[in-house]
């Protein structure tokens, strides 16, 4: 599948010094989906880094074509979404 990143999501990745690596993964072949509304869904994926455990979460819309990715972040948080999980 295809996808383009929007320029907010490109500056969030950098911020917040995901591995862009893993964000390809995830694009490619997440665990898990989860519909935000009738244009986004979530694909996420624990990842473990180190001896912590992280919730990798990006959002895209899926209307656009290519599909494009409107954000990227990891949170340690993990119990906020564990019924997502």
């Amino acid at each position: 599948m295809s996808f383009h990143y929007s320029k907010h999501s490109l500056e969030q990745i950098k911020l917040r010094e995901l591995d862009q690596g893993i964000i390809d993964e995830l694009l490619d072949c997440p665990v898990q989906t989860i519909k935000q509304d009738k244009h986004s869904v979530f694909y996420q994926k624990l990842i473990r880094e180190g001896n912590k455990q992280y919730l990798y979460r990006i959002l895209v819309n899926i209307e656009k074509q290519p599909q494009l990715v409107i954000t990227a972040y990891k949170t340690s948080k993990i119990e906020k979404y564990e019924n997502q999980v």
